[in-house]
Order: structure tokens, then C-alpha cells, then sequence
């Protein structure tokens, strides 16, 4: 490589015009949050993330996913953070992030390719990768060392100018590149607004995050049913959720000033970077009707679903989430789906509609909880009956 700093602005602008809203490359070092990642495993906050505690060595240092990385370039992708429609009875509140439709993993990877290509092009003995969320790589702390942010108390990244609703990415290379100022400092003060407004109380102190109570964990990627006592606080969120973030002074009063991955002079828009928007950013969904899901069976659900983040929870995982939200909504209307529900061929589905029967309660949620009951072999379905028998009881 004959100029590091060429090639650096040379990727810059290509990640300005691909979208990219924020970049900065730190050192590739052991990390100081590692012990705080073990500690954090080891308290039972990772809930049934496995991969975290299987995984757990290869986070202390980049080179557990590139061998011999000297230098990670960190970005930014920016989402849509619109205001979302007025939330009704029946529909279901959806984290901004998956309002697209759109998996953000197959819109940022085919750009960080692009990027590594560059890499490899300019200097061809270098080997670069890059990862979104997948990887056992600590982004948050090495996006701060890289000077995107700091670490809110909600754990997310935040940026005084860019709040905190954008995606991370990393592209980790075995060449020596001109480093970036770290972001020291912390910009959340005495505020704890995500720590008061979280429905299920998942903050035990400020910056740690009990995943096991997080309601964007319980929806997507606790595979098990619900805890009966975080089901209320579930409240309307069918998938995700951005409690944490929409209280955030730091997202509720943004700051619109120049992006700081270029000079002000090339901050009009690509072409490229308007498609991006498009693909990746429009609100095709901030709300699903929820009595619609359980018509779907596992193609159908597939069809709809294989393309998005949905697809993550499958479809079980989504139909559970349904039946909460409707019985914390209590809505008669709901009752013909959860009917339904309590017949679906997966047990977690059957339970969670069983509970949100209990939930809105009546004559004819009574009877379909009876007759369930007679045919029922799953334990823990039975156990969920019996629990929403209790309920209308009380």
C-alpha cells in the first residue's frame, strides 16, 4: 500500500455514498469492556443467547474473527426514526428498525464487500472482513474508539448529532490505517429516562442491559414462552421495541448538522445513497394486524416473512408475541384468532393464546379453554390453561 491516508479517503467517500452516515477506525486491541462482558454472562443477563458464553474468548480481541487485524474501520447505517402511525387496538407496534421489511444484514453486507474489495484492490496482500452483528465482536466499544459515540446507559451507542438509531458495522483488516480520536466522553449526564421508561425493568444499573427482561429479547430472541409476570409489560410491542430510545433526549431533539464521514461540500446525496434510503428505510409497516397472523400457516408465514427480520423469531415466535399483545388489549374482537391460536400446532402458540383467553375472559373464551383442556397432551399448554382458568376466576 503506497498511502494509508489516500486509500482511508478513498473509503470515506465511498461509504458516504453508500449510505453510510458515520466512520472512524481505531486500533485493533484487546478490550477493556471484556471483563464487563464476562460478568455480564456470568449473571444470567445473556438469558438464552448461548452463542455469547460459547463464543466468549473470541471477544476479547478482533483477531477471534480476523487473524492478525490491525486496524477496524467502524460505521454507521442510519434507519428510519419517522414517527410511527397512531397505535390502535388489534395491531401490534413494531421496533423502527424492522420497518422496512427489509433485513438489514442482506442491505449493510453487500456494501461492506464493496468496501473490502477496495481494500484488497489497493493493497492486495491485505485481508479485510466485515461483519454486522454477527460476529463475537464487541461493536459498541469499538465503535466509541473509533469516535462514532459513547455508550448510553441504555447500552446503545448514542451520537450528539445522530441519536442512536442506526445499525453498526465493522470491517477488520491486517493493515496499518491512520486511527481516528476515540469518543471519551459521556453525554448522558444525570438523565436516566431509559431507565425510568422501560416496561419490564431491564436496566439493573445504568449501562447494563438484563436481557432476559428486555422486551426487544422476549419477542425475538427468547425462544421459550413469555415469563407470565413481563407479559403485561409487554404491553403492544409484537416485535422489538424502542421504549429506550424514543425517551432519549438525544433522539427526541435531534441535531441536524453536517455529517462528520465527509467535508460539508459533499454532503448532497447520491443517487446510490437515495436508492439505499429507499430499499432499506421506507415504512412499508410500523403496525401489523395481529388477528391476520394466525390465518397463516408455516408457507404462507414463509412467503410473507422469509425476507425479513421476522423471519428471525419464525413464525411461532411471532404468533406468540401476537397473543400477548391482544391479551393486553383485552378486544372481544380478538377472540375468533386466539380461538384459533389454541388449536395452531405449536405448543408455545397454544399457551401464549391460552393466557391472552384468560386475559379478555367471557363466556366463550370459558368454553374454548375447557375444551382445549380435554384434548391438550402438552404440559406446559396445560399448565398455561389452567393458569388462564385462574385468571377469569379471580
Amino acid at each position: 500500500m503506497n498511502n494509508p491516508t489516500q486509500l482511508v479517503e478513498t473509503l470515506r467517500q465511498a461509504a458516504t455514498d453508500m449510505g453510510f452516515s458515520q466512520f472512524g477506525i481505531t486500533p485493533a486491541v484487546s478490550l477493556s469492556g471484556y471483563s464487563d462482558l464476562v460478568a455480564w454472562i456470568k449473571s444470567g443477563y445473556a438469558g438464552e443467547m448461548g452463542y455469547f458464553s460459547s463464543r466468549q474468548q473470541a471477544y476479547q480481541h478482533p483477531d477471534g474473527v480476523l487473524e492478525g487485524t490491525k486496524s477496524i474501520i467502524a460505521l454507521a447505517y442510519p434507519y428510519d426514526a419517522g414517527e410511527a402511525a397512531p397505535a390502535s387496538k388489534g395491531r401490534g407496534r413494531i421496533a423502527k428498525y424492522v420497518w422496512s421489511g427489509v433485513d438489514y444484514h442482506d442491505v449493510i453486507h453487500p456494501k461492506l464487500k464493496k468496501l473490502c474489495k477496495l481494500i484488497t484492490q489497493r493493497s492486495p496482500d491485505s485481508k479485510a472482513r466485515g461483519v454486522v452483528d454477527t460476529a463475537p465482536l464487541m461493536e459498541r466499544e469499538i465503535a466509541q474508539q473509533a469516535g462514532l459515540g459513547w455508550q448510553g446507559k441504555n447500552t446503545l451507542l448514542l451520537n450528539k448529532y445522530r441519536g442512536s438509531y442506526f445499525f453498526l458495522a465493522c470491517i477488520l483488516c491486517n493493515t496499518d490505517l491512520p486511527y481516528d480520536e476515540g469518543h471519551d466522553e459521556s453525554h448522558c449526564g444525570t438523565c436516566q429516562a431509559c431507565i425510568d421508561a422501560c416496561p419490564t425493568d431491564a436496566f439493573p444499573s445504568p449501562g447494563v442491559l438484563d436481557a432476559s427482561r428486555c422486551i426487544s429479547y422476549l419477542t425475538i430472541e427468547h425462544r421459550s414462552p413469555i415469563p407470565v409476570s413481563l407479559r403485561e409489560g409487554i404491553g403492544d410491542w409484537l416485535y422489538g421495541c424502542d421504549v429506550c430510545q424514543e425517551v432519549c433526549p438525544w433522539n427526541r431533539k435531534p441535531t441536524r448538522k453536517a455529517n462528520r464521514i465527509a467535508p460539508k461540500k459533499q454532503q448532497q446525496e447520491s443517487s446510490e445513497e437515495q436508492t439505499a434510503r429507499q430499499d432499506s428505510c421506507s415504512p412499508r409497516f410500523d403496525h401489523i394486524v395481529l388477528t391476520k397472523l394466525f390465518d397463516l400457516n408455516d408457507e404462507q408465514f414463509r412467503q410473507r416473512f422469509r425476507k425479513t427480520p421476522f423471519w428471525r423469531a419464525r413464525r411461532r415466535g411471532v404468533l406468540r408475541n401476537a397473543a400477548i399483545v391482544l391479551g393486553n388489549q383485552m378486544q372481544p374482537a380478538s377472540l375468533p384468532a386466539l380461538n384459533l391460536g389454541l388449536q395452531d400446532t405449536e405448543p408455545l402458540v397454544r399457551g401464549s393464546s391460552a393466557w391472552a383467553l384468560g386475559k379478555i375472559g367471557g363466556d366463550s373464551a370459558n368454553a374454548a379453554l375447557k375444551m382445549q383442556l380435554k384434548r391438550e397432551q402438552d404440559p406446559s399448554v396445560i399448565s398455561e390453561i389452567n393458569l388462564a382458568l385462574s385468571i377469569m376466576n379471580q
